[in-house]
């Protein structure tokens, strides 16, 4: 039941940041900005963000498409880390630390 709610909270963040930076929108997008990444890469990104967690959804049924997307999630929360750190943002890391951490529950408890 944890597991659930987990994953559900973690779809409903991603889809909404996910189609947040997918469309454009200026002040989304202005966040990666400030880590050095380039529009294109960020709209990129949040498609990612977007369709893994469709997949979290759809994965509540079938846990191995479950599987990919926290996968999905987890490698795209690590390079945003690494960006942060990187643009010396060690502050703005905090909830991506955050919720790559919550994304490692989420894959344990499988």
């Amino acid at each position: 039941m944890t597991h659930i709610v987990l994953v559900s909270l973690l779809a409903l963040v991603f889809l909404i940041a996910g189609l947040g930076r997918a469309s454009g929108n200026a002040k989304v997008l202005a966040s990666t900005r400030n880590v050095n990444v380039s529009d294109g890469w960020a709209r990129f990104i949040g498609l990612c963000q977007a369709l893994a967690a469709v997949a979290l959804i759809v994965g509540l049924r079938a846990v191995f498409i479950q599987w990919i997307g926290l996968v999905i999630l987890w490698v795209t929360m690590g390079v945003a880390l690494y960006f942060h750190f990187r643009a010396n943002k060690v502050r703005a890391a905090v909830p991506v630390f955050f919720l790559l951490t919550l994304i490692t529950i989420a894959l344990v408890t499988i």
